[in-house]
């Protein structure tokens, strides 16, 4: 007998109805279309790397990789949030405008009434909460495209926030908040500074807990089924508007989160200058695999999506290429990515006709 398909699969499979395991080598199974992408992200991650390390002196670098880490650190927090969003069968642009209006009340609240990072983390992942969960309703009540409304409420954020400041920059932080968290600390021989940073350990910590709430869980499985199939979640009696609630709250306190981790590496916060990075985020989970039209992608993935477009761009700089070039090679990624997936849902619809799955 078959084992049971988990919903919640790293791959996306158990929740598009796969129903035999794959046999057989493990690696060419991990690089069959319809196995997801992060077969074919490995290999280009290997690849790309190895040609950035032979052909610039800085790529192959821990200072390099290091600095890398922590400054995708706010993309990686934002996609893992994102990523729950999709996989429900939904999509959020206003993820940075939300960041940008939880970053700077924190701010203020802290600056007036004094604070660590324990009420810094909370006050901007409520507020974050709070922005989501309007967008999920919405969504919710209003039946008009998640695009749509959340374009909308990208702007409605947005211009309150240059409204209410005036567009005013905030310089001056607490000293515990300019100081950071900085753990293992060492400073190698060319006096090279290296430690497990406040940026780092978020990272990980939004990937871990992020990877439990779709793997580990019922709730990641309702969301996985959600995305698959709107009408059949209801169907079984799933609560629609509460499985809708969390994804984009989820997204919001990510996003309340990584406006804490930015502000921090930043040391200053300007309300214009998180929104249009939304692009970047989008990027990495769609090249990790996410489906734009739910019930696919993985944490896996997405890691690996973030990792190829961080890169990307770092080697577009080392290279001498213009920085101007990285906003239309991100576009271009988003394109590949999704034709792509378009090409491995055709290929699988195609051999299922044939009952060749």
């Amino acid at each position: 007998m078959d084992p049971p398909v988990n919903p919640a699969d790293d791959s996306g499979e158990g929740a598009r109805g796969a129903s035999r395991p794959m046999r057989g080598n493990p690696i060419a199974r991990m690089l069959r279309p319809d196995q997801g992408t992060e077969g074919y992200l490995l290999l280009v991650i290997l690849a790309l790397g190895l040609v950035l390390s032979v052909s610039t002196e800085g790529f192959f670098t821990l200072r390099n990789l290091a600095d890398l880490l922590v400054s995708y650190a706010f993309v990686g927090v934002l996609a893992c949030g994102l990523l729950v969003v999709l996989v429900s069968g939904s999509i959020d642009i206003s993820f940075t405008a939300t960041a940008s209006v939880a970053q700077y009340a924190m701010m203020l609240f802290l600056l007036d009434h004094g604070g660590n990072w324990l009420v810094a983390f909370v006050l901007a992942g409520a507020i974050g909460i709070v922005l989501g969960s309007i967008n999920a309703v919405l969504v919710h009540y209003l039946r008009v495209s998640s695009v749509i409304i959340t374009i909308a409420t990208l702007n409605v954020y947005f211009g309150l926030l240059i409204f209410a400041t005036k567009g005013a920059y905030i310089y001056v932080f607490p000293d515990w908040f300019t100081a950071g968290v900085n753990l293992f600390e060492y400073t190698d021989a060319d006096q090279n500074y290296y430690s497990l940073s406040l940026q780092i350990l978020v990272l990980v910590a939004a990937f871990v807990l992020t990877w439990l709430l779709l793997n580990r869980t019922t709730l990641g499985r309702q969301i996985y089924a959600l995305g698959s199939n709107a009408e059949g979640a209801k169907r079984l009696g799933f609560n629609i508007l509460a499985l809708r609630l969390f994804a984009y709250g989820y997204l919001g306190l990510a996003a309340g989160v990584a406006s804490v981790i930015q502000a921090q590496l930043a040391q200053s916060i300007a309300p214009t200058i998180l929104v249009g990075k939304e692009l970047d985020v989008l990027a990495a989970v769609v090249l990790g695999g996410a489906s734009l039209t739910g019930g696919a992608g993985s944490v896996g993935g997405t890691l690996l999506g973030i990792a190829l477009l961080a890169m990307l761009q770092n080697g577009l700089i080392l290279l001498g290429v213009s920085s101007y070039w990285s906003t239309a090679f991100t576009g271009a990624v988003i394109l590949i990515s999704v034709g792509a997936t378009a090409y491995s849902g055709r290929w699988v619809k195609l051999r299922s006709a044939r009952g060749e799955l």
